[in-house]
């Protein structure tokens, strides 16, 4: 069988259970999302196996130490993928909830029922943690998945879709609502997302190559974020021990993730009195930082960690890893301004004590989500309360932010008589 003909064959059973699905009642959905984390609990040396042999493969091929982080399976990370399905299970069904409903004058009732998409593409790089995310909520919302992970995490994806398959025939749930795509051609994915007689929308997660030619390409909608050049701004009204402790916390929390701090923008007064601090802090955990001239004129005397000066790349640069620019700037002003214009609209943050001026960041900064005395960390679907989340959307149109349960569905008009016509 060609590519071709093999993810024909994965759209035409997606499309089909995809209907079986849009029908299921909540109760056996979350039946099988239990009886996927119960596979998973019984598979766990398997589980780990899997992944051990992508890890090695992983470390032959040269992998960052980031990109390996985001690849590796603990139990401690089973253990969250477990919790995850549990929690998502635990999660309002949206499907077929009505709002909205309202008498017009002829007497007819209008409202809007939520829906699913129907089948959901989802392609993604490194975290085999994705597989089981983009199952839950897929299934949960009542869609069809077609997952296909990158090659790096081949073998833990295909172990953690045995668990997923075994927990829907165990809820007598169609065995093709989730289908992992078993090879690692990347003719694949150019078939994925050319099928829109199988296929609703793509959802890509993964570096800024990937998306954008997924963008491009796609003859499919596409649900996106680029990248995210994630800004924390210190006001020149910032608390200190508040602004050096999101700062440290969102950078250093995780590299390799979209929500982490790419960017420390820094008001012009608070600057001698900060920078030095976080630079000292940044020291430890061996950051290097990117500074524009003021910044390295207040830290080239100082133990910081090492300085290179930024070029006009950096502001754009998503690192995703120990690598941090940091800009001094006049004002609150000049740092949505640099916000706006560098920034991924992906996820930044205001340290301030003055409500006036969060109010206005957070109506001036044109983010999916803006924050204040807060890290950017936070930018994630189980903290925002989504259990688990497909990706974080930096569109504008139908999903914006953390995209959970209600990001993979719609709304269709729905309209009540009693033997109601029109004049």
């Amino acid at each position: 069988m060609s590519v071709l003909e093999y993810m024909h064959a994965l759209g035409q059973q997606a499309r089909a259970a995809a209907a079986v699905l849009a029908q299921t009642p909540t109760a056996s959905k979350n039946a099988a999302l239990v009886a996927m984390a119960a596979a998973m609990d019984a598979a766990r040396p398997a589980l780990l196996a899997a992944n051990a042999k992508d890890l090695q493969a992983g470390r032959d091929n040269g992998l960052t130490d980031a990109m390996l982080d985001r690849l590796r399976i603990t139990d401690a990370g089973i253990d969250a993928m477990m919790e995850g399905l549990r929690q998502v299970a635990d999660l309002q069904d949206p499907v077929g909830e009505i709002s909205d409903m309202a008498y017009r004058p002829s007497g007819i009732q209008i409202g809007k029922m939520r829906v699913p998409l129907g089948v959901i593409g989802i392609i993604y790089e490194s975290r085999p943690n994705v597989t089981i995310d983009a199952a839950s909520l897929c299934l949960k919302s009542g869609n069809a998945a077609i997952l296909r992970g990158g090659s790096e995490a081949a073998h833990s994806n295909q172990a953690i879709a045995a668990c997923v398959t075994q927990g829907l025939l165990d809820a007598g749930l169609p065995e093709h609502a989730v289908q992992v795509v078993n090879t690692t051609d990347r003719e694949a994915v150019g078939h994925l997302i050319s099928m829109p007689d199988y296929v609703d929308v793509i959802v890509p997660r993964g570096g800024k190559g990937l998306i954008e030619r997924i963008s491009n390409d796609a003859k499919v909608p596409v649900i996106k974020h680029l990248d995210g050049n994630c800004h924390v701004y210190l006001d020149d009204e910032a608390d200190v021990t508040k602004a050096i402790n999101i700062a440290i916390n969102a950078k250093t929390r995780r590299y390799g993730v979209c929500n982490a701090m790419e960017s420390l923008l820094v008001a012009e007064s608070r600057a001698a009195a900060l920078l030095p601090e976080i630079a000292q802090h940044l020291r430890e955990f061996e950051v290097e930082l990117r500074v524009c001239d003021q910044a390295h004129a207040l830290l080239a005397d100082t133990s910081a960690s090492k300085l290179v000066p930024a070029t006009e790349d950096d502001w754009y640069t998503e690192y995703t890893a120990p690598i941090l620019a940091i800009k001094v700037v006049a004002d609150m002003a000049a740092a949505i301004e640099h916000i706006n214009k560098y920034g991924s609209h992906h996820t930044d943050a205001i340290v301030t004590e003055n409500f006036t001026k969060a109010r206005a960041f957070m109506t001036q900064v044109d983010s999916s989500s803006v924050m204040v005395n807060a890290s950017t960390a936070f930018a994630d679907g189980f903290e925002y309360g989504l259990g688990a989340e497909i990706g974080i959307s930096t569109d504008k149109i139908h999903a914006r932010g953390p995209v959970g349960l209600q990001g993979l569905t719609s709304q269709k008009y729905v309209v009540f008589g009693d033997g109601h016509t029109r004049p």
